[in-house]
Formats: C-alpha cells, structure tokens, sequence
C-alpha cells in the first residue's frame, strides 16, 4: 500500500521483488504512486477484472503482481470513497477555517497554521446535533486526570 503523495514509489525494481500474488495498492496521490506503465511493461499479460477493482499483471508463469483499483486512490476507486456525511464536516471546517484567516488578515505571520480547537469543536458540535447526539461534559476529574500524566501510568 502505498500512501506517500509522491511519484513512483513502486516502480519494476519493487516489482520483481514481490512475491508472486503480491497485492498493491494506493492510498496517497492520484494514480502516480505507483509505476503502472513499469508494471504493464514488465508484464506478459495484463487479465482486467479478475475480480472486482483487482487487475492481475502477470509477470511470468510463476508470478503475477495483483493491482487493485487500477492504482488510483482506492479508497475512491473501490469503496465508498468519501461520504458527503464526511465531507460536509471537512468543508465546513475550511470554510470557518478562511474566515478566521480573514478576520486575522495582516495578524497573522506567514506561517502554515493549524485549525484553532474552537473551530474544529464548533463543527463536532454542529454534526452531533444534525445527527441528534449528545455528547457528555467532562467531570472535573476527568478533566484534571488527561491535564495529569502520574496516575494510572
């Protein structure tokens, strides 16, 4: 599996490493992390669909590299991908996170900044209600045990 963002990370060297049967996919950036034309050049023959979302490049008659989703993000290309019961949450934090980047204009210093805990704590609370959820207050207690770091350690 691969999940880097770059280009190439599994090239013809990796390849011919792999045991036979060996299952690659990707997680990280398009469908450049892995070398596909690499593998379909090393391959004899490529069987499309051998089950679904899963190619078998076969290599030699006692090899064949399993690819699955075509090498594209698989969590796009053979699942559900991205509920927009997710991205809602997603945008909504980049949309209040701009604002906030406005509202601060000429405050802030050129930085990359993370989502101040306001922000994303406004937005789980928004979900959970859409959703009709309650969520508990710390007690006390609780609150002083996560600040601490001796008891139950």
């Amino acid at each position: 599996m691969t999940l880097t963002g770059n280009k190439h990370v599994l090239r013809p060297e990796h390849f011919r490493a792999m045991k036979h049967r060996a299952t690659v996919a990707n997680s990280g950036h398009f469908d450049v992390e892995i070398d596909i034309p690499g593998l379909k050049k090393m391959s004899k023959k490529v069987n499309r669909g051998v089950r679904n979302h899963v190619d078998e490049y076969v290599i030699s008659k006692t090899k064949s590299i399993y690819l699955l989703g075509e090498g594209r993000l698989i969590n796009l290309a053979a699942a559900e991908g991205h509920p927009a019961c997710v991205m809602d949450m997603s945008f909504a934090t980049q949309a209040l996170q701009a604002e906030h980047v406005i509202k601060k204009a000429g405050k802030l210093p050129v930085a990359v900044h993370d989502v101040p805990l306001e922000i994303e704590e406004q937005v789980c609370r928004l979900k959970l209600r859409t959703m009709s959820i309650g969520i508990d207050k710390l007690t006390p207690e609780q609150i002083e045990y996560l600040a601490s770091s001796g008891e139950g350690t």
